[in-house]
């Protein structure tokens, strides 16, 4: 690879699509954004990937050649040893998509597809939030809910190497049933998607107007964000007494502007728990905001090359 490239990092969510170009020294030098728009097909994303991070070595001053690696965190579940698209639910259509062959095709170099959640948090524990601690979990909330976990300086991986799933985590098993097979799960109660159905349903609005009506004390709304912040709560007393993480970190896209209600329900858990240790688990905010998810990417596809 060139003194002068580097790699693009690219996180693939529900709502949006953000790509950056990063150099050796992990600084981004162009960034951009796309709708994900996963109804339009699955051809119709890749299309749009392949122009956004054209787009972006154009920026970058950056020629293909000069890529050392394309590094894709994807809204799970996905399957990193073949490259592929696992998820119905919140990218419908994209299903059994192979995304690595087609980028790896474009610009001739190699191309890693991991989990959204596992790259936002690789970045939070390199440049953000996470820097020093250890063991760290990092919940995304944003369209749906992700979590990871890094022990001993290694992404935590499941049987055959699966990405832990703590949106799954269930929390109320009277609640609503979830795509996952089981009702009440965090995801179910406290997503941005399940926010909004839960709106909808109420006569409410969508997701945004709800945290309106709830700072103006409608009942209805109250009522549903209070679920959320509920099933915040015993999510959270699940993963720290599961883990025992030295630091929460929480971010995603509903963190931006929702972060210190999500956070206290948190702290509200720790506070309570009975078996992790007093005044160690922290929880924070995701430092490196929407760019955590490129960040983390870029820097695992810096090892693309000593992988293979």
């Amino acid at each position: 690879m060139s003194a002068r490239g580097g790699t693009v990092g690219i996180d693939i969510g529900g709502t949006k699509i953000a790509a950056a170009a990063v150099n050796g020294s992990g600084e981004v030098v162009s960034e951009a954004t796309i709708p994900t728009e996963s109804e339009r097909g699955f051809a119709s994303g890749i299309s749009r990937i392949t122009a956004a991070v054209n787009r972006l070595l154009a920026e970058s001053g950056w020629s293909a050649g000069e890529l050392g690696g394309i590094g894709i965190g994807c809204a799970g579940p996905v399957d990193p040893a073949r490259g592929t698209i696992l998820n119905p639910h919140t990218l419908p259509g994209w299903e059994g998509g192979d995304i690595v062959t087609p980028l790896r095709d474009a610009f001739g170099c190699l191309v890693r597809l991991e989990n959204d959640a596992d790259m936002a948090l690789l970045g939070e524990c390199r440049a953000g939030a996470g820097r020093g601690f250890d063991p760290v979990v990092m919940l995304t909330l944003g369209t749906g809910i992700g979590g990871a976990a890094l022990v001993r300086g290694q992404l935590l991986r499941g049987a055959a190497g699966e990405h832990p799933e703590m949106g799954h985590v269930s929390v109320d098993p009277r609640g609503p049933a979830c795509y996952c097979g089981t009702n009440g799960c965090f995801e179910s109660l406290a997503s941005g998607a399940a926010l909004a159905a839960a709106a909808a349903a109420h006569g409410l609005g969508d997701g945004r107007r709800l945290f309106a009506r709830a700072a103006r004390r409608e009942p209805a709304a109250e009522g549903i964000l209070r679920d959320a912040l509920s099933a915040m709560s015993s999510a959270t007393w699940t993963i720290v007494h599961a883990l025992l993480p030295e630091r929460l970190i929480l971010g995603g896209g509903m963190m931006d502007e929702h972060y210190e209600m999500f956070a206290a329900a948190a702290n509200e858990a720790i506070a309570r728990a009975t078996q992790a240790p007093k005044g160690r688990v922290t929880v924070a905010r995701a430092a490196l905001g929407n760019r955590a998810g490129v960040l983390g990417a870029a820097s695992a596809a810096l090892n693309l090359g000593t992988e293979e």
